[in-house]
């Protein structure tokens, strides 16, 4: 294990001083293997923050190119790389801000098949995605893994975040929820508009993506208590914030 160098350590100063991070946590956070869905609204600033805090390999996959109406909201791309792959344009404003982090791009679109070649290589999965069969895919992948996953949804003025660690249980020896306890089955097609359809408020994807990655810096470093078999939900509009348990269930999933 490589010891945090000079250079690091004034980098990171913030995090080390904190007593629950510290070096330890900052050496864990080096050491780390983050796989980002995305490279979009919520990606961008999930990215953005993992790279900033030390985040040692940071995969990226999305099979999209950059396009002038991203830029509303994906603040990790700019008008300079409207054209070029996603992966390649974030890759650009990692190595930009934070040179130490490796980045690992993957031109395509998340599926089983990808996750069953690639995904040993990372040890936390964060999930950007935008629509509902890329996020049962990761979900169904992080499981069979056994690797943790943040997810996260926007639409228009709201937001949710959750955490998913199905293969262990929780204190009282349940096994903790998977996304299908959550969401049993898929909505029918055409019920939920993308945000192309329906539009998103730009600074919406930053609140949730901050969120996610906060989640996915708890994770790694092993401080909090992460939103396992809880979903936090967020209301813009309102500036409300609410959270609903839920449970693994034998039959079709409730929130509580």
């Amino acid at each position: 294990m490589e010891h945090l160098t000079p250079e690091e350590i004034e980098r990171y100063r913030r995090h080390i001083l904190l007593p629950e991070v510290g070096g330890t946590g900052q050496q864990k956070l080096k050491n780390a293997r983050v796989l980002v869905i995305g490279a979009g609204g919520l990606g961008a600033p999930v990215l953005y923050y993992l790279a900033a805090a030390g985040v040692g390999t940071l995969g990226i996959i999305d099979d999209d190119r950059v396009s002038l109406s991203n830029l509303q909201r994906q603040v990790i791309h700019d008008s300079g790389t409207i054209g070029e792959m996603k992966t390649e344009s974030a890759r650009q404003s990692i190595a930009k801000l934070n040179p130490l982090v490796r980045t690992l791009n993957f031109e395509e679109r998340f599926s089983l098949e990808w996750a069953e070649r690639h995904l040993s290589l990372f040890d936390l999965v964060v999930d950007g995605s935008d629509n509902f069969d890329t996020r049962y895919a990761a979900a169904d992948a992080a499981e069979i893994a056994k690797v943790p996953l943040v997810t996260g949804a926007v639409g228009r003025f709201d937001g949710s975040v959750t955490v998913l660690k199905p293969y262990e249980a929780g204190p009282g020896g349940n096994p903790h929820p998977s996304y299908r306890d959550l969401f049993p089955e898929r909505p029918p097609e055409g019920l939920i508009p993308s945000c192309a359809e329906a539009g998103i408020l730009g600074a919406l994807t930053g609140v949730i993506g901050t969120l996610m990655a906060m989640e996915a810096l708890k994770l790694i470093t092993g401080i909090g208590e992460p939103l396992i078999g809880r979903l936090m939900l967020y209301d813009g509009l309102s500036a409300r914030f609410d959270t609903i348990r839920y449970k693994r269930r034998a039959g079709p999933a409730a929130a509580e």
